[in-house]
């Protein structure tokens, strides 16, 4: 039962030798996929003996597009290929994930996709990386989504034509809304998977995500809003309401009530605390996380509007990246 891995990057350095090296010896074929790499990042890859994919950069570049190429290069390099793991570049594997992950697809046929915890490697670096080990932190079992690390079957990858190329973000829960349409399942299992390296240090990378973000969700509601899957209408409906709806009724209740309207501003700290009494973890990460998810919603208000004026305006937006 043969499995490929894709490892996509540009520019990882360090963060790239450590993910290859994570997984030479563990699978049949590993392909790296390279955006324009300046710091030598594909030598680095050949002389590990991995095979190496250069993306045409004058075709539009998404991570998206990266990974369905690595994938049809496994498909020629290895045809046996049963399963295929996709890893980002920035993400070591951690040892014994990949025969556990098989293991776990060869016992429930009825699973396409299955993925495990990914961790942040600093998250004592900043609160951003914190953020992002938070983040991750998803229910067990049978969910609806995955992120940019899984294990899927090559086969139900492959039959609904892989990721969208043009999705600049959210590729990959767009597309476990359409292998899930088809019948399969995605599940996430309590074992170690991949350690990442955000490398956030400043606010203004967590703003680009986070706009980044609200891109994301604007795009999957157009995409697959509709009932019965309702694709990220919340996440949007959120972002519309704490973004700008609060906002503009805060201005308006001003003007009519002077300034007694600015009461409306309570409704922040209260849903903070709100959300903070709902977390389960320590009570540092619980404030810190709803506090961050709150001011949150403003950059990804940015980021549906800037989707709106792409469909009404010049189309397609170019990538939305924060490192």
């Amino acid at each position: 039962m043969a499995i490929g891995v894709v490892v996509i990057g540009r520019n990882e350095g360090l963060r790239l030798e450590r993910c290859l090296t994570s997984l030479v010896g563990t699978a049949d074929k590993i392909v790296y996929v390279d955006s324009g790499s300046t710091d030598g990042s594909v030598q680095m890859a050949l002389k590990l003996g991995i095979e190496v994919v250069a993306l045409d950069m004058a075709l539009p570049f998404t991570a998206a597009r990266a990974r369905n190429e690595g994938f049809s290069c496994l498909q020629r390099v290895l045809p046996a290929m049963r399963y295929v793991q996709f890893v980002d570049g920035d993400c070591e594997v951690v040892t014994g994930w990949l025969s556990r992950a098989q293991a776990f697809l060869d016992a429930h046929p009825e699973v396409a996709v299955v993925c495990g915890r990914r961790r942040e490697r600093f998250p004592e670096n900043s609160v951003y990386n914190l953020l992002c080990d938070l983040e991750w932190d998803t229910p067990l079992g049978e969910t609806k989504a995955c992120g940019g690390d899984a294990l899927m079957r090559a086969e139900a990858f492959a039959s609904v034509s892989g990721f969208r190329p043009d999705l600049i973000a959210g590729e990959e829960p767009e597309l476990c809304v359409r292998l899930r349409a088809a019948g399969s399942k995605v599940w996430r299992l309590d074992e170690e998977m991949t350690l990442h390296d955000a490398a956030m240090t400043r606010f203004g990378q967590w703003w680009q995500r986070s706009l980044r973000a609200g891109y994301a969700f604007a795009e999957g509601a157009f995409l697959h809003g509709a009932a019965p899957e309702q694709h990220w209408r919340r996440e949007s409906n959120r972002a519309w309401l704490w973004g700008l709806g609060l906002p503009l009724a805060t201005v308006f209740a001003s003007v009519v009530l002077g300034g007694f309207g600015l009461l409306l501003l309570l409704a922040y700290p209260l849903q903070v605390v709100r959300l903070a009494r709902r977390g389960d973890r320590s009570a540092r990460e619980n404030w810190l996380r709803a506090l961050f998810l709150m001011l949150g919603k403003f950059p990804e208000m940015c980021g549906q509007i800037k989707f709106l004026l792409n469909r009404v305006g010049a189309g397609k937006t170019g990538l939305i990246e924060y490192k």
